[in-house]
């Protein structure tokens, strides 16, 4: 298989330019959206590590921030904007429709990848978009901060938690039960919020890849 290149883009949404890496390999079998989530953005090594997992097996992906630089530098003082979901969901809404309009990715079946706050944003979004969002997984997510949603999310969603992360792993517990959609909650045992911990990355990896062979092609 050829190397997906990596390119850096600018997406101008609806009051705001964002900056997105893509990877699409040749003969892509879809396109998987990352989400990132307090703090974090798209030079994330753990989502990147996830995203060249993906690449090698045949996905397309698109490493996102959802705020721009003025905001990442204000959130890095007040940590404000990484809890705010309606903007995360909203600028993640804008560039489902910008994918689904753009020649180069138009038609590619969309899948979409969350870590903690942005996995909030990322059920928000296909909740929004059912028509486009074919699949979800959230690593270590926050899904409790996009209750209201959770209901009307259509995609089949695979919740990922480490084994030692308590509290997260009963917040996906209790999102669970208010979803309708298809969903499974995985626990990495010995994982903590993380995936630090040797081989936890990885198997996050494995079972993102293998969630979206099953749900996104």
């Amino acid at each position: 298989m050829v190397k997906a290149t990596i390119e850096t883009l600018t997406i101008a949404l609806s009051g705001a330019e964002v900056y997105a890496d893509l990877a699409l390999p040749p003969d892509a079998a879809g396109l998987v959206v990352f989400a990132h989530g307090s703090g974090s953005s798209r030079h994330s090594p753990r989502n990147r590590a996830v995203a060249a997992h993906l690449n090698e097996a045949g996905f397309g992906t698109l490493l996102l921030d959802l705020l721009t630089e003025a905001e990442e530098a204000r959130d890095a003082w007040t940590g404000e904007l990484r809890f705010d979901i309606g903007l995360l969901t909203g600028r993640l809404v804008d560039t489902l429709d910008w994918l689904a309009a753009w020649p180069r990715t138009q038609g590619l079946p969309l899948g979409l990848f969350g870590a903690s706050t942005g996995a909030a944003a990322a059920l928000g979004a296909a909740a929004a978009r059912p028509d486009l969002v074919r699949a979800v997984v959230s690593r270590g997510g926050r899904p409790d901060l996009a209750a209201e949603a959770l209901p009307r999310v259509r995609a089949p969603v695979l919740l990922i938690v480490g084994g030692r992360d308590d509290v997260v792993i009963e917040l996906n517990r209790d999102a669970g039960r208010l979803m309708t959609a298809p969903h499974e909650l995985v626990i990495v045992p010995g994982a903590g919020h993380l995936f630090e911990e040797p081989g936890a990355l990885e198997r996050v990896a494995e079972l993102a890849a293998r969630w979206f062979r099953n749900h996104l092609i």
